[in-house]
């Protein structure tokens, strides 16, 4: 099922069965999706499932900065609003790597690309968001492909 399909159909579900806090997450998660589709309209072009995985990231790592912020400042109750939404959104996100699975995923992009040094880490990188969008954390995998190329 497409990740907008599934979208609304949760949100159906969710206001069925009364869950405010699932029904305000979907709504937010559908307004950024249309912010979205309004830029790339614009630009002529389409919102494709990958894009959507890619704002879906976005929006819970943006939800894990607001945590840490809340945590500090003493705000239990808006980090634990915070905490619940990324639970929503983790839902409509495929299952993230383990560590073993990244590592692998790694040195099969660095042998499919043939790198050999740091000028070659853009084309690993566009290998790894290509093959597991969504599915990895590429701020940490960058990292990992820049350290194994002896950055």
């Amino acid at each position: 099922m497409a990740i907008r399909e599934e979208l609304t159909s949760e949100l159906k579900t969710a206001m069925k069965a009364g869950d405010k806090r699932r029904v305000d997450t979907i709504r937010l998660v559908n307004a950024a999706l249309k912010d979205r589709d309004i830029d790339a309209r614009g630009q002529g072009k389409t919102v494709s499932d990958d894009d959507i995985l890619a704002l879906l990231q976005k929006l819970v790592k943006s939800r894990q900065e607001s945590v840490e912020i809340y945590d500090k400042a003493g705000r239990v109750d808006l980090a634990t609003q915070e905490r619940e939404e990324i639970a929503v959104i983790q839902t409509f996100l495929p299952q993230a790597l383990s560590a073993e699975e990244t590592e692998a995923a790694i040195a099969a992009a660095i042998a499919e690309t043939g790198a050999a040094s740091i000028k070659d880490m853009g084309k690993v990188v566009g290998v790894l968001r290509g093959k597991y969008a969504g599915r990895l954390d590429m701020a940490k995998a960058s990292a990992a492909v820049k350290a194994k190329l002896g950055g």
